[in-house]
């Protein structure tokens, strides 16, 4: 049996730059969340967003910054992040053992919106000769796999707002199938632009709560009107653990299984079966039992049938004992970065023993049956933990950490 650890974290979000101003502003309850100051968002219905706490020029040259999608840029930011913390810069790692999965779950779409906009106004000519792998969905795991020298495999999943959950699953595998001793896995995104807010907005899936920005990301509360868009991204390295071992490499936690389901059911309404079957399977193949889940990290957007759905879903399949908690009240919907950042949240909880706060619950919903960690941070001793992240299409992902 191959177990498989963590051994290094790296995030850019709207709570910071990295891994520990993330984790402070997540335990201290801190918002994300804010007013969009952008002249194009003042006829936009949703005027709010969780925009990155640090700019990616600070870290990526400027000269460099105009090869990459802003996807791109802070998925470079927190894989050299997380490959760092592993201590990898002084391992002796063959490059043919080292894979990449790294997802985003629309891709490069502002790039293809500006450059749609250049060559309409100035011709074909005038439009970037970088556009094409500026803008394709597996820029972000090519650009980390050149930038770590990855030669065991560089994948791409795209599956909505479970993309890097799922990106963390195939890493698992990856390296229990023998393929490859380490993985950074991860996700990116980065779509804070007036089309693809218009276009959530127009299925009346966000919070137009524009006068009240920071309290409008309220997963579980009976007043939550739609989900908050966000950007960030977040890595996690994951190795063999006797690789790791081997070169005593701080380890932060096991991921211990992954559970990865479809609903074939509809492109957007979730079955609640579906995410069952997925928090299941996660613990079947972690060997953990339902009773060892000390907390869950929901993928609860703060909409109003979506956030409902999964409580009814943790019960049956997990119980009415663990802590929940949903960091999406704080640094908004990541979308295909979502599920690799709550995971870091988890992995820390885990490691530090304290679950971040739910903020803005203030009216718990009528049908909220299990305990929130609300408000505040709460102190536990966690054994196992449940990340969970579903998407548009059906995509299910359970993923089961444990305490090393």
């Amino acid at each position: 049996m191959t177990d498989v650890v963590v051994t290094g974290l790296g995030a850019t979000t709207p709570l910071g730059g990295d891994v520990p101003s993330t984790w402070r502003a997540l335990l201290d309850g801190v918002s994300g969340v804010g007013a969009l100051t952008q002249e194009w968002a003042a006829e936009l219905p949703v005027r709010i967003a969780a925009q990155l706490a640090v700019d990616p020029g600070e870290k990526i040259p400027r000269v460099r910054q105009r090869r990459l999608d802003r996807s791109e840029q802070i998925a470079l930011i927190a894989a050299t992040e997380a490959f760092a913390d592993a201590g990898m810069a002084d391992a002796a790692l063959d490059p043919e053992r080292l894979g990449v999965c790294f997802g985003s779950g629309i891709g490069g779409a502002i790039t293809l919106l500006e450059q749609d906009d250049i060559l309409e106004e100035k011709g074909p000519r005038r439009v970037s000769p970088h556009t094409v792998p500026m803008l394709m969905p597996n820029g972000p795991a090519a650009w980390v796999g050149l930038e770590l020298g990855a030669k065991a495999g560089v994948h791409a999943p795209t599956s909505a707002c479970a993309t890097s959950s799922e990106a963390l699953a195939w890493g698992l595998d990856m390296i229990k199938s023998g393929r490859a001793d380490v993985v950074v896995a991860g996700g990116a995104e980065a779509v804070v632009h007036p089309l693809p807010i218009a276009g959530f907005a127009s299925m009346k899936a966000m919070s137009t709560r524009n006068d009240d920005p920071t309290r409008a990301s309220r997963p579980w509360d009976r007043n939550r009107d739609g989900f908050v868009l966000g950007e960030g991204a977040g890595a996690v390295v994951l190795e063999r653990a006797d690789h790791a071992a081997a070169r005593g490499a701080r380890v932060y936690a096991r991921l211990a299984g992954a559970g990865m389901t479809s609903d074939a059911f509809d492109i957007v309404q979730p079955d609640p079966d579906g995410g069952i079957r997925a928090m299941r399977m996660a613990m079947r193949l972690a060997d953990v039992a339902a009773t060892d889940i000390g907390h869950v990290n929901a993928h609860a957007t703060s909409t109003p049938v979506g956030d409902m759905g999964e409580v009814r879903g943790i019960s049956e399949a997990v119980g009415t004992h663990p802590v929940l908690t949903s960091t999406k009240s704080m640094t908004g919907h990541l979308l295909g970065a979502a599920g690799a950042v709550e995971s870091i949240a988890v992995i820390m909880a885990l490691y530090e023993g304290v679950i971040p706060p739910t903020i803005n619950l203030d009216e718990p919903d009528d049908a909220l049956n299990l305990d929130v960690a609300a408000h505040t941070a709460r102190k536990a001793e966690l054994t196992a933990a449940m990340n969970n992240s579903f998407g548009f299409g059906g995509h299910n992902v359970s993923l089961v950490f444990t305490k090393s």
